[in-house]
């Protein structure tokens, strides 16, 4: 048990470093935001893999992805919060 939550905080880690780099703009987010950014990146991924491609239907409907599920989920959830933070901030 130890051992997966630990690799889920390396695999988000670094799924949301890769998706900050990729998503074009400033993102102002800690260190912390950006491992969150990367473990829900992880399950939309998973989500996305059991809807797309019935990925291991026995894992349940929102399930951890590997990294290159978790590298593009994260980029699909930064690039809803920058869009959401950007209309958040705009009508002020």
């Amino acid at each position: 048990m130890l051992g997966l939550i630990i690799s889920i905080i390396v695999v988000g880690l670094i799924a949301g470093a890769i998706a900050r780099l990729v998503v074009p703009g400033k993102q102002n987010l800690s260190i912390g935001m950006t491992l969150l950014l990367g473990i829900i990146g992880s399950f939309v991924g998973g989500f996305l893999g059991y809807l797309l491609l019935g990925a291991d239907p026995s894992g349940g409907f929102f399930q951890p992805a590997g990294i290159i599920g978790s590298i593009i989920g994260a980029i699909i959830v930064l690039l809803i919060w920058t869009r959401v933070g950007s209309r958040r901030t705009s009508r002020r």
